[in-house]
């Protein structure tokens, strides 16, 4: 538990952060410079191309991510079974990291048939207009609230990710295990390993001083 895992934080943290800021970037850059072109049949094609552009960065970024996650779950497992809190925190991240996966894969599928479509005329990139075809129209409805679904699923995150950060601090940890500990007979390995590295920690604030 004592031991430094900066690249898989890193992955972890780095890959989220693109995948918010992609998302965020896109529905409000993209899709709204888009709006702008005057040639009404040229809106949707522009931005089918830049959201094709980001498309790849954006999957290794989610990659980046994922591997991140997964390898902090396995690095933190003992302190996931031993301290309160910590478990219930993990499943809702899961939870939230699978919604955004199925949303962002759904959006995918949707903007290939967005590429598909060619230049019909539209008022924006998720706006159809009287003009626009009915599938077109369709795929641009669920555009439309996809493109924002993302972001927040993904903001979400961060914020939980935040929050299981200050679950780490050792007072945290400590309050955990005692909690957790109050309910249990006897404690488990995961206890002792976890209460080591927390007195380690707070020897070596000690000695710091």
């Amino acid at each position: 538990m004592s031991e430094r895992h900066t690249a898989l934080r890193s992955m972890h943290d780095l890959g989220l952060a693109a995948w918010f800021g992609g998302s965020l970037m896109g529905a409000f850059g993209v899709n709204g410079a888009a709006a702008k072109i005057n040639d009404s049949t040229q809106r949707l094609p522009v931005a089918s191309a830049g959201w094709s552009k980001w498309t790849p960065v954006n999957a290794a970024a989610i990659g980046a991510h994922l591997a991140g996650a997964v390898g902090e779950l396995v690095t933190e497992s003992p302190r996931v079974a031993a301290q309160r809190g910590v478990g219930r925190a993990s499943a809702i991240k899961t939870a939230l990291t699978i919604g955004a996966l199925a949303v962002t894969g759904y959006s995918r599928l949707i903007g290939m048939r967005l590429e598909k479509a060619g230049g019909p005329p539209v008022s924006g990139a998720t706006e159809p207009n009287h003009q626009t075809p009915a599938s077109v129209a369709s795929s641009q409805r669920q555009m439309k609230l996809l493109q924002w679904a993302i972001p927040a699923l993904t903001g979400s995150l961060v914020v939980v990710t935040a929050y299981m950060g200050e679950q780490q601090k050792p007072g945290q940890v400590l309050r955990g295990l005692m909690g957790r500990a109050g309910g249990m007979r006897g404690a488990p390995m995961g206890l002792a390993k976890i209460g080591m590295s927390v007195g380690g920690k707070r020897q070596m604030a000690m000695a710091g001083r």
